[in-house]
């Protein structure tokens, strides 16, 4: 390759490394102004109403409760309160007996996170009792009410953590629809790929449709957090009770959506082995896989339409449904093992798909035309 190739490519690394980087700061903004804002109002609380003279620990709380993650924040702070209270409490009990030095941090830490642990079975509990232990053997000097000021300042940082949450909230349903939208569009990506090598008898595409398919679990897993997260804004935020409705209905799809994301993952498996071992698929069924490739766009739009908008449930409802009467059993007439597992998971990836569109398992079943050997296939997991 020559110098001018090679410089052009490592521009446009450069510039899709600054877009993933602006991306990742944009997302984080609203949750790094929440954490700046709880660490200065517990400092005000804690030194200006409570009178602590440096109450380092409430900023600290503050910002450890609060964290750039939107999901257990009441959680955590609760974790990060006990924490404190235990290691704060052990420490100060035994380094008025034993005194301070190397051994004597050992000992301290150690039976302050084994005492939390104890408690509960929260890392952050265990984590903040060690912190909180090392301080008093180190920084506090046992009595003088310390230990005591150090629990009031964790419980400042993590109360006002929280109302800055019921203050300055996010959005509890944008994020998870965002989510739900860049794994549909990801699951389209994929069965179009696999569309594509069975078209042309070729594994790459379908070797790239898996590595894509195996990729997506992060994805679901962020949009389970932001679900949690969401549930427990619509909660705190008087600003947000209104979204209670639609986060139930948006919870009610995380299960279809992951379910057809490893079907579809199945799917790619299989395609791969039928077309490397030279499997005879009939066009038909081809054909199907490309139509609900098709269909995830709708379901990729639904996710992010606003209420009132189309394409909306039964919009994309409408759609799965014509899929799902085409994927007839005489599709399976002289196939083998691999195309008989294709059929299957097709099948089971428009059940998993309607019920993401609002049907009930059992109603999306009955949308398939029934097979000889099992008419009310997919069976109940």
């Amino acid at each position: 390759m020559s110098s001018a190739g090679s410089f052009a490519e490592a521009r446009a690394r450069g510039r899709q490394r600054l877009r993933s980087s602006a991306l990742r700061l944009r997302i984080s903004a609203l949750p790094i102004l929440q954490c700046a804002l709880a660490a200065a109002g517990a400092w005000w609380v804690a030194t200006t109403v409570v009178g602590h003279e440096r109450p380092f620990f409430a900023p600290i709380a503050a910002v450890v409760s609060l964290g750039l993650s939107l999901g257990a924040r009441t959680r955590r702070s609760f974790e990060l309160v006990l924490g404190v209270a235990v290691g704060v409490g052990i420490g100060d009990l035994l380094i008025s007996v034993i005194g301070g030095g190397t051994w004597q941090i050992a000992v301290v830490v150690a039976l302050a996170m084994a005492a939390a642990v104890l408690l509960d079975s929260g890392p952050m509990i265990a984590m903040q009792a060690g912190n909180s232990a090392v301080l008093v053997a180190t920084l506090i000097p046992p009595g003088d009410n310390a230990g005591i000021d150090r629990m009031v300042d964790a419980l400042i940082g993590g109360l006002v953590g929280i109302a800055i949450v019921a203050i300055v909230p996010t959005h509890p349903v944008g994020r998870a629809r965002r989510d739900a939208a860049v794994i549909l569009g990801s699951a389209g990506e994929v069965l179009r790929l696999v569309h594509e090598g069975l078209l042309a008898n070729d594994d790459k595409p379908i070797v790239t449709a898996l590595q894509k398919a195996r990729a997506t679990q992060p994805a679901i897993d962020t949009l389970r957090e932001h679900v949690a997260g969401g549930w427990e804004i619509s909660r705190i935020s008087p600003f947000y009770w209104n979204t209670r409705q639609r986060l139930s209905r948006l919870a009610a799809v995380v299960d279809p959506i992951d379910n057809a994301m490893r079907n579809i993952r199945v799917l790619a498996r299989r395609s791969l082995s039928l077309v490397r071992d030279d499997e005879i698929l009939d066009p038909r069924l081809v054909n199907q896989v490309g139509q609900v490739a098709d269909s995830m766009e709708v379901l990729r739009r639904m996710a992010l339409a606003d209420p009132g908008e189309q394409p909306d449930q039964a919009e994309a409802a409408r759609v799965l449904r014509s899929v799902a009467a085409e994927v007839k059993p005489e599709l399976l007439e002289g196939a083998g093992v691999s195309a008989t597992v294709v059929f299957a998971q097709i099948r089971s990836i428009l059940v998993d798909l309607l019920q993401v569109a609002g049907l009930k398992r059992i109603s999306a079943i009955a949308t398939l035309p029934p097979t000889v050997d099992n008419p009310a296939y997919p069976p109940e997991r």
